[in-house]
Protein backbone atom coordinates (compact mmCIF):
# COMPACT_ATOMS: atom_id res chain seq x y z
CA UNK A 1 0.00 0.00 0.00
CA UNK A 2 1.30 3.49 -1.17
CA UNK A 3 1.31 6.21 1.61
CA UNK A 4 -1.24 8.37 -0.13
CA UNK A 5 -3.29 5.54 0.42
CA UNK A 6 -2.35 4.78 3.95
CA UNK A 7 -3.15 8.06 4.63
CA UNK A 8 -6.45 8.88 2.98
CA UNK A 9 -7.43 5.69 5.53
CA UNK A 10 -5.79 7.32 8.76
CA UNK A 11 -6.48 11.36 8.86
CA UNK A 12 -3.57 11.58 11.72
CA UNK A 13 -1.00 10.51 8.77
CA UNK A 14 -2.14 13.49 6.47
CA UNK A 15 -0.25 16.92 6.87
CA UNK A 16 -1.50 19.23 8.31
CA UNK A 17 -2.15 21.30 5.16
CA UNK A 18 -3.58 18.88 3.77
CA UNK A 19 -6.37 18.24 6.41
CA UNK A 20 -6.82 22.44 6.02
CA UNK A 21 -7.37 22.33 2.97
CA UNK A 22 -10.14 19.60 3.33
CA UNK A 23 -11.13 21.88 6.43
CA UNK A 24 -11.39 25.17 4.54
CA UNK A 25 -14.14 23.67 2.72
CA UNK A 26 -16.18 21.84 5.14
CA UNK A 27 -15.73 25.34 7.11
CA UNK A 28 -17.21 27.13 4.08
CA UNK A 29 -20.09 25.17 3.30
CA UNK A 30 -21.29 25.44 6.97
CA UNK A 31 -21.23 29.08 6.80
CA UNK A 32 -23.36 28.94 3.88
CA UNK A 33 -25.39 26.63 5.68
CA UNK A 34 -26.23 28.64 8.17
CA UNK A 35 -26.33 31.77 6.21
CA UNK A 36 -28.88 29.94 3.69
CA UNK A 37 -31.14 29.03 6.86
CA UNK A 38 -31.26 32.73 8.05
CA UNK A 39 -33.44 33.39 5.59
CA UNK A 40 -33.67 34.33 1.83
CA UNK A 41 -31.10 37.59 0.59
CA UNK A 42 -29.71 39.15 -2.58
CA UNK A 43 -27.23 36.22 -3.40
CA UNK A 44 -24.66 39.14 -3.09
CA UNK A 45 -25.18 39.60 0.00
CA UNK A 46 -24.48 36.02 0.66
CA UNK A 47 -21.23 35.90 -0.64
CA UNK A 48 -20.40 38.95 1.41
CA UNK A 49 -21.80 37.76 4.92
CA UNK A 50 -19.98 34.19 3.80
CA UNK A 51 -16.90 35.70 2.61
CA UNK A 52 -16.93 38.11 6.36
CA UNK A 53 -17.06 34.72 8.34
CA UNK A 54 -14.50 32.57 6.18
CA UNK A 55 -11.56 35.01 6.37
CA UNK A 56 -8.44 34.67 8.58
CA UNK A 57 -9.52 37.34 11.22
CA UNK A 58 -12.58 35.83 11.81
CA UNK A 59 -11.56 32.06 11.81
CA UNK A 60 -8.72 33.06 14.14
CA UNK A 61 -11.68 34.18 16.25
CA UNK A 62 -13.09 30.98 16.19
CA UNK A 63 -9.49 29.25 17.10
CA UNK A 64 -9.51 31.62 20.22
CA UNK A 65 -13.33 30.23 21.12
CA UNK A 66 -13.05 26.38 20.85
CA UNK A 67 -9.73 26.18 21.97
CA UNK A 68 -11.00 25.56 25.64
CA UNK A 69 -13.47 23.22 24.55
CA UNK A 70 -10.83 20.48 22.90
CA UNK A 71 -9.82 17.72 24.05
CA UNK A 72 -6.44 16.85 23.96
CA UNK A 73 -6.53 14.62 20.50
CA UNK A 74 -8.39 17.95 18.68
CA UNK A 75 -5.84 20.16 20.25
CA UNK A 76 -3.01 18.61 18.96
CA UNK A 77 -4.69 18.83 15.39
CA UNK A 78 -5.00 22.31 15.75
CA UNK A 79 -1.75 23.03 17.03
CA UNK A 80 -0.29 21.06 13.90
CA UNK A 81 -2.57 23.07 11.69
CA UNK A 82 -1.37 26.72 13.28
CA UNK A 83 2.19 25.69 13.18
CA UNK A 84 2.39 24.21 9.53
CA UNK A 85 4.61 26.00 6.97
CA UNK A 86 4.79 25.99 3.41
CA UNK A 87 2.24 28.90 2.53
CA UNK A 88 2.54 32.60 3.24
CA UNK A 89 -0.53 34.20 4.56
CA UNK A 90 -2.13 37.08 1.78
CA UNK A 91 -0.94 40.61 2.41
CA UNK A 92 -4.35 41.11 3.45
CA UNK A 93 -4.33 39.38 6.58
CA UNK A 94 -2.31 39.01 9.71
CA UNK A 95 0.22 36.34 9.69
CA UNK A 96 -0.75 35.13 13.31
CA UNK A 97 -4.75 35.56 12.29
CA UNK A 98 -3.39 32.99 9.11
CA UNK A 99 -2.06 30.44 11.16
CA UNK A 100 -4.85 30.42 13.68
CA UNK A 101 -7.21 30.24 10.73
CA UNK A 102 -5.26 27.23 9.17
CA UNK A 103 -4.97 25.68 12.87
CA UNK A 104 -9.50 25.81 12.41
CA UNK A 105 -9.45 24.63 9.33
CA UNK A 106 -7.24 21.22 10.20
CA UNK A 107 -9.17 20.77 12.95
CA UNK A 108 -12.60 20.46 11.09
CA UNK A 109 -10.66 18.46 7.86
CA UNK A 110 -9.34 15.90 10.58
CA UNK A 111 -12.96 15.72 11.90
CA UNK A 112 -14.50 15.35 8.78
CA UNK A 113 -12.69 12.93 7.38
CA UNK A 114 -12.70 10.53 11.00
CA UNK A 115 -16.32 10.95 10.45
CA UNK A 116 -16.62 13.38 13.60
CA UNK A 117 -19.88 15.86 11.55
CA UNK A 118 -21.76 15.50 15.26
CA UNK A 119 -18.69 17.12 16.87
CA UNK A 120 -17.65 19.56 13.81
CA UNK A 121 -21.83 20.72 14.64
CA UNK A 122 -21.29 21.32 18.31
CA UNK A 123 -18.01 23.15 17.76
CA UNK A 124 -19.36 25.79 14.76
CA UNK A 125 -22.38 25.90 16.97
CA UNK A 126 -19.77 27.05 19.58
CA UNK A 127 -18.24 29.74 17.00
CA UNK A 128 -21.77 31.17 16.16
CA UNK A 129 -22.86 31.81 19.35
CA UNK A 130 -19.28 33.30 20.35
CA UNK A 131 -18.23 34.89 17.40
CA UNK A 132 -21.66 36.76 16.38
CA UNK A 133 -21.43 37.31 12.28
CA UNK A 134 -21.86 40.88 13.21
CA UNK A 135 -18.80 41.30 14.59
CA UNK A 136 -16.82 39.65 12.11
CA UNK A 137 -18.30 41.93 9.11
CA UNK A 138 -17.19 44.77 11.10
CA UNK A 139 -13.78 43.53 11.31
CA UNK A 140 -13.84 42.50 7.72
CA UNK A 141 -15.14 45.71 6.62
CA UNK A 142 -12.40 47.80 8.72
CA UNK A 143 -9.39 45.58 6.40
CA UNK A 144 -11.03 46.38 3.16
Amino acid sequence: MTPEAKAAGDPRLLSPLALAFVGDGVYELLVREMLVAGGTMPVRELHRRAVAQVRAAAQSQAYQAIQELLDEEEMAVLRRGRNAHGTRPPRSSDPADYRRATGVEALFGYLYLCGRNGRIRELFGEICRRCPAEAQEENGQEEE
